[in-house]
């Protein structure tokens, strides 16, 4: 069975690493800066929403470990990139114990209702999709914030995989 395995995750964890210095590098302003043309998002928000996911549905839907993955915008607003980052550690940890949990049955159907959305019907997803999606969108985000930096006078680092170590 084909599972997301240590190296892979680890690029991904690398090229994260890469952008969470450069967004180190921001002024603490533009860092807070909300971007109308980012739905008025700011890089803090958009990195805090990445992390999110990875709580929400590995946390949440598949280790039923919390009911509230989903940092609440006013705690957000005092995050520092500190913060961001054991958010992101807190995340890896859930990857580690999902691939451990999982590691026989990433293509077993879930099904159930979404914790954290007051209302809804069940959905069926399998550990290894949740695991696909949490990644896939990590990079989608990425690609916004290297753009909104661009917006605001910086040159991103690059956040592609390829760049990284072996």
């Amino acid at each position: 069975m084909v599972q997301l395995n240590q190296l892979e995750y680890k690029w991904v964890k690398q090229t994260r690493d890469e952008l969470l210095r450069f967004c180190g590098e921001l002024t603490p302003e533009d860092f807070a800066r909300n971007l109308e043309t980012f739905g008025d998002q700011s890089v803090r928000g958009l990195l805090m929403h990445m992390a999110d996911c990875y709580h929400a549905w590995l946390n949440a839907y598949l280790l039923a470990g919390t009911t509230k993955p989903l940092t609440p915008k006013d705690i957000v607003q005092h995050y520092t990139i500190e913060d961001v980052r054991a958010r992101f550690a807190a995340a890896d940890e859930l990857v580690e114990q999902v691939m451990a949990v999982f590691a026989d049955r990433l293509d077993e159907a879930i099904v159930k209702r979404i914790p954290w959305r007051e209302n809804g019907d069940s959905v069926s997803l399998t550990a290894r999709k949740l695991l696909l999606h949490t990644v896939t969108h990590e990079f989608h985000h990425k690609g916004h914030i290297t753009a909104m930096a661009r917006q605001m006078g910086y040159i991103p680092v690059n956040t592609d995989v390829l760049g990284t170590e072996d």
